[in-house]
């Protein structure tokens, strides 16, 4: 073991001076702190050499050696002092050791006054009052009763009640005799026998009295094998003309229509408008078996018989579509003039609503001229129609049917219904039928050539107001059509088409199409708040 040099102590032993640390040899050549710690002289250069491990200079030669830093010792408060330091006189941790005291050990001394109040009486051994004399026993003697002797045995004894006498006496059989014996033998008194006269006849007086009151309160028999009801003469006349005379000639005209994909199904009405077999009906009633190469269309007559149907041709612009079956001398219905009709008149709706074939229900004209447009229903049809506005009850399945006059004639195609919305999709008196003469015309080109051609002016409108004046916008018109020949340019609001004031774009749609292809009318518009009249030839759509 290596001994360290003279003159330097080991390290960590007595002879370091306390508080002190040796500096960091990294900065050679710097002096040391010349500055006292704790009181002690600082280290001289000469006793702060580097050694290594074996007592030799890390470097060959002696080094300088910094002294140790002064300990800061910040003012102490003196309140901290007289709380947290030690007491005078007290140079360490703890105090100088004294003489020990004595440790008493059990329980500490009791109270002067807990002993006189629960302390044993002067010259008593115990807590115990003293012994009293014994104190003489009487002998009782138990009772004889052995319910009151707790150490008697169990025992039978008799009965709590005496059994009680029998106090009935054997009834004494009556005496018996005949009626003989009673009158003749006088086995009974006079009064006896009077009184007991007299007391048949009151009880059969009181029978009879509620016998009558019974019979008026009780109901009598309830069948008659001999009744019969009285036959009455006919009180009703139906005279020529009555709805029940026109339903009666119109019904055989009538059809119902059809159209059965798979599993499911719809219905329809038509009418036979010739006899060659021709029926005239709605386009969204057949039109899935157009489309459908799957559906069957068939149409139920009148009478009971049932024929499939060919589509002829449909119209979709005019929800119109005309079919036929093979039949011969079918009963046709006869066709009447819808531009006649008043708003009052009577009319009749006849179809299939709800599959219920033969249905009839009767109104008025409600309105006519009311443009109504058409769509949806999951056909292709996308219609604007001039329609005559009805009372009378139409549902889902009379479309295609009849609206015939009082005189039985058709006056139009029932079509739409308004409803609530919802849930609720039945009539609430709003009906409307594609008047006849339009129909009438759609039917004759579609039997002719197939199809039908529509007038147009080739113009796009919306409906438009300015609060004083209706009409409809025009939207676009399109490049070398009858709106841009005549000099009608976007923004036009159009106001009149020939003879029909045109109040909405629905209202401009029938105008146009109720003239002929070729037509040429006049068209009334409003530009830049200005009146004009331009002459229109209308073109095919």
């Amino acid at each position: 073991m290596n001994s360290p040099q003279q003159g330097e102590p080991p390290s960590g032993g007595p002879g370091d001076p306390p508080n002190t640390r040796p500096h960091s040899p990294d900065r050679p050549g710097a002096t040391p702190d010349p500055r006292p710690t704790n009181g002690s002289p600082s280290v001289p250069a000469s006793a702060s050499k580097g050694r290594d491990s074996n007592g030799r200079d890390s470097n060959g030669g002696a080094r300088p050696r910094l002294g140790p830093k002064p300990i800061r010792r910040p003012p102490v408060d003196p309140f901290q002092t007289g709380a947290f330091g030690r007491p005078g006189g007290v140079g360490g941790s703890f105090g100088p050791r004294g003489t020990a005291t004595q440790v008493r050990l059990g329980a500490p001394p009791v109270p002067e006054y807990l002993q006189e109040a629960f302390g044993r009486p002067p010259g008593a051994e115990s807590l115990g009052r003293a012994p009293v004399a014994p104190v003489a026993q009487v002998t009782v003697e138990p009772p004889g009763d052995p319910w009151r002797d707790p150490e008697s045995g169990a025992t039978l004894g008799p009965p709590a009640l005496a059994a009680p006498r029998s106090t009935t006496t054997e009834p004494v059989p009556a005496t018996r005799f005949t009626l003989r014996q009673a009158l003749f033998e006088h086995r009974l008194r006079p009064s006896a026998i009077i009184g007991m006269l007299l007391a048949a006849l009151l009880v059969g007086g009181i029978g009879a009295v509620i016998g009558v009151f019974a019979a008026n309160r009780l109901p009598a028999a309830v069948t008659d094998p001999s009744f019969e009801l009285a036959t009455v003469s006919p009180a009703i006349t139906r005279e020529p003309g009555s709805v029940a005379d026109v339903a009666a000639r119109v019904l055989p005209s009538v059809v119902s229509l059809e159209v059965r994909t798979g599993d499911t199904g719809e219905t329809g009405s038509g009418v036979v408008i010739d006899g060659t077999g021709y029926i005239l009906t709605n386009n969204h009633v057949i039109s899935t078996a157009a489309t459908d190469a799957s559906a069957q269309l068939t149409v139920l007559f009148n009478d009971g018989s049932r024929l499939p149907g060919i589509i002829v041709g449909r119209d979709p612009l005019t929800d119109l579509a005309v079919i036929k079956v093979d039949v011969s001398n079918a009963t046709v219905a006869q066709l009447g003039d819808s531009a006649s009709l008043a708003v009052g008149d009577p009319v009749i709706a006849i179809g299939s609503p709800l599959g219920l074939a033969g249905t009839v229900t009767t109104g008025i004209v409600s309105a006519k001229d009311r443009p109504v447009r058409l769509q949806g229903g999951g056909s292709d049809t996308d219609a604007v129609i001039d329609a005559v506005q009805t009372d009378a009850a139409v549902n889902p399945g009379n479309s295609g049917g009849p609206l015939v006059d009082a005189s039985g004639a058709v006056v139009g195609i029932n079509t739409a219904i308004r409803t609530l919305g919802g849930e609720s999709n039945g009539s609430i008196g709003l009906g409307f039928a594609i008047p006849i003469t339009m129909a009438k015309s759609v039917a004759e080109q579609i039997i002719k050539t197939g199809s039908v051609q529509h007038s147009t002016m080739a113009v796009n409108a919306r409906s438009a107001t300015d609060g004083v004046t209706d009409g409809a916008q025009v939207q676009n018109v399109q490049d070398g059509g009858p709106a841009a020949a005549a000099g009608i340019v976007e923004g036009d609001v159009i106001t009149k088409v020939g003879d029909r004031s045109v109040g909405n774009a629905d209202e401009l749609v029938v105008a146009v199409r109720q003239n002929a292809v070729g037509a040429t009318v006049p068209v009334v518009l409003i530009r830049e708040g200005r009146e004009m009249t331009v002459t229109v030839t209308l073109a095919a759509e």
